[in-house]
């Protein structure tokens, strides 16, 4: 961005965790930046680049947190509803860098949600360092659940997801609120990290095994249909071989709908970073390549189990051969889950941003195969 600038641009403004934490030595790296906005800067905004501007004659900026540009297509947003965490979990920097757990009213919430409805999306994904905790620091209680049932009432959004639900912050009302909605996708992304109590402990999870098996259980017993994606971290320090057995039997199990694994790194500054008991790549690369070798075969044996039934699908592109349709169904969070691949796309008119039933046909690894039903 920097040769860019000499080239096209007047200003380059860098902002973000990376500037938050290492704003003087950016500083000296890139002398090409003009203004540096650090993460606990953000009220700032709107005055930094007025002085920026300041010497222009014609230059008019203002700064409208609800008017937003979407550069996530025409049908989905993310909306955001808290900034920081204040789990303070040994391997993450998070706190360090973007402060404590904070929530947004849930009143300017909801005037962002009307905006990004009134401009035509259709799909909003509610997003939080730890959503489930959304609220607690405002209302002295959880108001996620509160909040998904305001954010029902806005006519034109026709799904609702959330992600980030740490297990010991789902609450009954929860569970409740997405069992009974309509709109509410029935899809919880947990972040459990590991299932060896003594892992968890070493971690400074608020967790133990066998809290997070309960909470597993209820949502499973609850809303039969559920979605539960999970991810987990492999070669924390400390950990034993018979930890890691431990949560190779939960995940066989267990058999997760999505999961991803994660080799631990080092952050700098973070507790964990400063144990002595570190493990070696090669025991985590070994580690990791197991995990996710079992996942992917539980992967496409649940996906198997959905050949034959139908299911809304948003579609949002062709392939590069223009042989399909690829969307996503409620069970599909983007970027990080699989696809619809759709089949029968040259029996119909152009249907991207669109939401269209789906039957499914086939099932790839992480994909399935299907074909409109008219």
């Amino acid at each position: 961005m920097a040769e860019h600038k000499k080239r096209k641009c007047k200003y380059l403004v860098a902002t973000g965790c990376l500037v938050q934490r290492y704003k003087k030595e950016l500083e000296k790296a890139i002398p090409e930046v003009d203004l540096w906005i650090a993460c606990e800067e953000y009220e700032e905004f709107d005055t930094k680049i007025k002085e920026l501007l300041k010497e222009e004659k014609q230059a008019t900026y203002q700064l409208d947190y609800h008017n937003r540009t979407i550069t996530t297509g025409d049908k989905m947003a993310y909306l955001k509803i808290a900034e920081g965490c204040s789990n303070r979990c040994t391997y993450c920097a998070i706190p360090s860098i973007r402060g404590p757990f904070v929530s947004r009213t849930m009143e300017d919430i909801l005037k962002e949600a009307e905006q990004l409805a009134n401009q035509g999306i259709e799909e909003l994904i509610v997003i939080a360092q730890d959503t489930t905790k959304y609220g607690v620091d405002l209302y002295g209680e959880p108001y996620l659940a509160k909040l998904l049932q305001e954010l029902e009432k806005i006519e034109t959004i026709k799904w609702i997801r959330f992600l980030y639900s740490y297990p010991e912050t789902i609450t009954d009302e929860l569970i409740q609120v997405v069992k009974n909605s309509s709109k509410i996708c029935h899809y919880f992304d947990i972040p459990i990290q590991h299932i060896s109590s003594k892992v968890l402990k070493r971690m400074n999870r608020k967790s133990d095994s066998q809290s997070v098996r309960k909470v597993v259980q209820k949502l499973r017993t609850e809303i039969p249909d559920v979605i539960l994606r999970t991810t987990f971290i492999v070669g924390f320090p400390g950990e034993t071989k018979e930890d890691f057995e431990e949560l190779y039997d939960f995940v066989k199990e267990t058999r997760f709908d999505k999961l991803g694994v994660f080799m631990y790194s080092k952050e700098d500054g973070t507790p964990a970073s400063r144990l002595k008991e570190q493990i070696h790549p090669a025991t985590k690369k070994s580690r990791h390549r197991k995990i996710m070798q079992l996942q992917q075969k539980i992967a496409k044996e649940v996906l198997e189990e959905k050949i034959g039934k139908t299911y809304e699908v948003l579609i949002e592109a062709k392939s590069f051969d223009n042989q399909y349709y690829i969307g996503r169904s409620k069970m599909d969070v983007p970027d990080m889950d699989g696809v619809v691949l759709i089949k029968n796309i040259q029996e119909t008119e152009d249907k991207i941003g669109q939401f269209v039933k789906c039957k499914m046909v086939e099932a790839k690894e992480y994909d399935l195969i299907g074909e409109i039903e008219e």
